[in-house]
């Protein structure tokens, strides 16, 4: 029987660009050096957090997020209990300067906060009537619950059709719910890095040849459809850029994989990871007895989030953070290896360390789920694709389509997802998260909660949907996370009811 808890500054000459850095530097924590594109961080006042982000066209001519007139995204941290308020204006122009997924472009936005177990209705987490055409504004308030979990999020726009697009672009940013010591008080007072990956389109990039270098890009396709890459992977918008760390000083990593449609599978080359939560859920809310986990490597898929301890490496020899090569199967993308940072030596004052003022007692309950994992599974997505598109249950989304699924509030409910492809497909679901405790109908030595979970090609993966937070009322969706196939129909609705 398997149990788990439930559970100043500038002087006034300054030009606008060092005025701007001024004003961002008033709500960073520290900027981790080597990482000199991190991006400001916002914090809660009053337990309310207020800000107007634009989306627009950045000096590439690529989509992008706009925040104080800076083409960035800011990192926004909250409590549990505070509340979120967004005016998202719609500056992208009328006539869309990149093509998507389906035709005609619009260039219409909107926000999703992925992993938050918010309500889908609007003004929140709305991602199905809440949508801004270009010179249009919408106005989020989002309420985080008391008893949310602590742990990494992120946001990123959600317009069926043009999301594959916009992420790709980098509108994208991460978002952290406070608390985690709670759950491990051994974070207190360690210095905390907020890593987003996102990919950069190589396509057409008369820099392609020396960004392959600069990455070492792999040959290895490790069984991949042999075609060209089309990606590489950038740190907080940095091409390998490089991570300081003391030899033995341990540091709290929290990463995000916000690419639109690549896997990560992170290694830190002869260290290893002490994982303590996986997409925004701390290990130790649900197993307080073993509240980390050791690994050498982590498979992230594009929305997952890592949060981990990592120790400076003892050795003089350079150090690197890759991503291994991934087998996305016979029909998939090529996801080659590449170095994502290079590991130095620290010699002067490193990230400033997380200030823990205080953190409440976690309020935890025994679960045991074995006979809802023992029983039939009350519902069955299969994923299926053909030259035409991408298909749930063989049907394509559409916005005005009725709920595939219906959920009551207040249950647990083992759902099975099939995955009838050729190629991996990482599936997501809004609002709610779920324990993944079979592969293949094989139990997982070690299943976690995640809102996003690795489906093998021509396999399957078991969950326990988690129904009974009485917040989540009201029609979602649950899709790929490989954008490209969210566009073309991979994506249907549910009603939580």
């Amino acid at each position: 029987m398997r149990r788990f808890a439930f559970v100043p500054r500038i002087a006034a000459a300054a030009i606008a660009v060092m005025v701007a850095v001024a004003f961002f530097s008033l709500h960073l924590k520290g900027k981790p050096p080597g990482l000199p594109s991190n991006p400001p961080e916002l914090h809660a006042k009053h337990h309310t957090l207020s800000l107007t982000l634009h989306a627009g066209i950045a000096s590439d001519g690529k989509n992008s997020f706009y925040f104080n007139g800076q083409a960035n995204a800011p990192t926004l941290r909250l409590s549990p209990g505070d509340q979120l308020k967004i005016t998202y204006v719609n500056d992208l122009p009328a006539t869309a300067k990149e093509s998507c997924a389906i035709s005609p472009c619009m260039d219409m936005t909107n926000l999703h906060f992925h992993g938050l177990t918010v309500s889908p209705d609007s003004p929140q987490d709305d991602v199905l009537d809440m949508m801004a055409m270009p010179g249009q504004s919408l106005r989020y308030t989002v309420q985080i619950p008391k008893d949310h979990p602590p742990g990494l999020y992120w946001y990123h726009t959600h317009p069926h059709g043009e999301s594959h697009r916009q992420v790709l672009d980098g509108m994208s940013g991460a978002l952290v719910i406070e608390g985690i010591e709670s759950y491990f008080p051994a974070l207190a007072g360690l210095p905390e890095r907020i890593l987003v990956v996102r990919g950069r389109s190589i396509v057409n990039d008369p820099q392609f040849a020396d960004l392959k270098h600069r990455v070492e890009l792999s040959s290895d396709v490790c069984g991949a459809e042999p075609e060209a890459p089309e990606e590489i992977l950038t740190l907080n918008g940095s091409v390998r850029p490089e991570i300081e760390i003391a030899s033995g000083e341990r540091q709290f990593w929290r990463l995000v994989n916000a690419s639109a449609d690549r896997y990560l599978d992170l290694q830190l080359e002869g260290q290893t990871f002490e994982i303590v939560a996986m997409d925004g859920m701390p290990i130790g809310l649900h197993d307080p007895n073993h509240r980390t986990r050791i690994v050498d490597h982590v498979l992230l898929p594009p929305a997952g989030r890592l949060e981990a301890i990592v120790t400076g490496p003892t050795a003089v020899t350079p150090r690197r953070l890759i991503s291994r090569c991934v087998d996305t199967g016979p029909d998939g993308d090529p996801n080659p290896a590449m170095v994502l940072a290079d590991i130095v030596s620290r010699s002067g004052a490193g990230p400033i360390p997380k200030t823990v003022e205080s953190y409440s007692k976690p309020n935890l309950k025994t679960l045991d789920l074995t006979a809802e994992e023992k029983a039939l599974p009350r519902f069955v997505v299969t994923l299926t694709e053909d030259k035409k598109g991408f298909y749930i249950n063989g049907e394509k989304f559409a916005p005005d389509a009725v709920p595939m699924v219906r959920a009551k509030v207040g249950t647990y409910q083992h759902w099975r997802i099939v995955n009838a492809t050729r190629e991996l497909h990482p599936m997501h679901i809004h609002q709610v998260h779920f324990l993944a405790y079979a592969e293949n109908n094989k139990p997982i030595a070690s299943p976690l909660w995640l809102d996003t979970v690795n489906v093998p090609y021509g396999g399957s993966v078991d969950i326990i949907m988690d129904f009974t937070d009485p917040v989540i009322r009201g029609m979602s969706v649950f899709h790929c996370h490989l954008l490209n196939h969210e566009d073309k129909g991979m994506m249907a609705k549910i009603l939580f009811e």
